[in-house]
């Protein structure tokens, strides 16, 4: 048995697909869908309602199952179709490769050495973007969508952006997607991670026709606004409810409750770092930057170098019940400010309309109590962490 019909049997074994989505590829298209058949013939073809001759070329590989409709749609919709198509036909995992000859089906084995190892994570193709035949834009939309893709889930994945993937299908089923162009690739990995599906990588080779020959739809203006329209949306979600959500799950695991003690006596961080990071925390988790709160926090511990750990963990002081405290406090703080424009505050079930009608007071008290709140328990915890190091069996 020759190496060709070894890969083709573990896609039968590990019932592995490969998906071609297309749109006006037919220069390459056919070279991509032959290379692919040297390793297997579980192929699916998405015809984006290409207007060349593309589905005259698919027609000419009876093995490959095609999937066509007339209107161009997107990219990320030709994906969301064929993982439906390929679910019914029984696969449990699909390849995907761009049509465009930019990736090489000879990488298709790697991905298969990692399922056998790692079968509930999506296995992204990491393209080494260093060479010096890649764009500029393309190299700048690849670190870009890199480091949303951390702030959003906190994980680094090196290549957020490859179309070079393999996916497990049954892992994605019952989740929501509301993309259809090329942001879908960022969307589908970004909630895929919130639902618990591990990221992984391999190395991939890429590569970049000449500028005068290549082909790319990729429109920079308008899809550049389209993935930043969707970072800001998923960004929100992330530190609204993400991160609050995985943080409390957290605590309630022994192993999540460890890893705050274990920062609290991290002998690398000395009290001062400690009792500043758990100061900044407090100080973001009341100002009045809802939804950015988080975002910024981690930022400045990194530009601080201060422990990022602890920093989420005192911002998490703006959980949902203490939220109408931290309002009440905020306003009585402001009165302090307005003189004789002081007003009383009556919550109602709108806690935004409450927030609206009293702005002014409420911006300069939350601020106000952000920084004596922030002041007053770094002090206690820097003063707490001095007594039990001068009392070693408080620990």
């Amino acid at each position: 048995m020759n190496s060709a019909d070894v890969v083709s049997k573990r896609f039968d074994e590990l019932q592995v697909c490969v998906i071609i989505p297309t749109y006006n590829n037919h220069l390459t298209l056919a070279g991509v869908i032959t290379d692919v058949l040297a390793y297997s013939n579980h192929i699916i073809v998405v015809n984006d309602g290409s207007t060349d001759d593309t589905e005259a070329i698919v027609k000419g590989f009876p093995a490959v199952q095609l999937i066509s409709y007339p209107q161009n749609v997107g990219k990320g919709w030709a994906l969301r179709q064929a993982f439906a198509y390929a679910m019914d036909k029984g696969y449990q995992y699909a390849i995907t490769i761009d049509s465009d000859g930019q990736h090489f089906a000879k990488d298709i084995p790697v991905f298969l050495d990692k399922l056998e190892n790692v079968r509930d994570a999506i296995i992204i193709g990491s393209r080494n973007m260093d060479q010096a035949a890649v764009p500029g834009k393309s190299s700048f939309g690849h670190k870009f969508s890199n480091f949303w893709f951390w702030v959003e889930t906190g994980i680094h994945c090196p290549d957020t952006q490859s179309g070079f993937r393999l996916y497990p299908l049954y892992l994605l089923q019952g989740m929501k997607f509301h993309t259809v162009k090329y942001e879908f690739e960022i969307e589908v990995i970004v909630r895929a991670s919130w639902c618990g599906v591990h990221m992984d990588s391999v190395p991939v080779t890429v590569y970049y026709a000449p500028k005068a020959t290549r082909v790319s739809h990729f429109r920079p203006v308008t899809d550049f606004s389209r993935v930043g329209v969707l970072n800001a949306f998923l960004v929100v979600i992330a530190f609204v409810w993400i991160k609050p959500r995985d943080f409390f799950l957290n605590l309630l695991k022994k192993k999540g409750r460890k890893k705050i003690i274990a920062s609290l006596y991290n002998p690398n961080d000395s009290d001062e770092v400690k009792a500043l990071s758990i100061g900044l925390g407090i100080f973001m988790g009341i100002v009045p930057i809802w939804g950015f709160q988080l975002v910024v926090a981690i930022f400045l511990a990194i530009v601080f170098k201060l422990n990022k750990a602890l920093v989420v963990f005192s911002a998490h002081i703006s959980i949902p019940p203490m939220i109408p405290i931290i309002i009440f406090l905020s306003y009585k703080a402001g009165e302090r400010w307005m003189g004789d424009r002081v007003t009383n505050m009556e919550f109602s079930s709108n806690i935004f309309k409450t927030i609206r009608e009293h702005l002014e007071q409420y911006i300069y008290g939350s601020l106000t109590l952000a920084v004596v709140a922030s002041l007053g328990i770094g002090l206690i915890t820097y003063a707490l962490l001095k007594v039990l190091k001068k009392s070693p069996a408080a620990l």
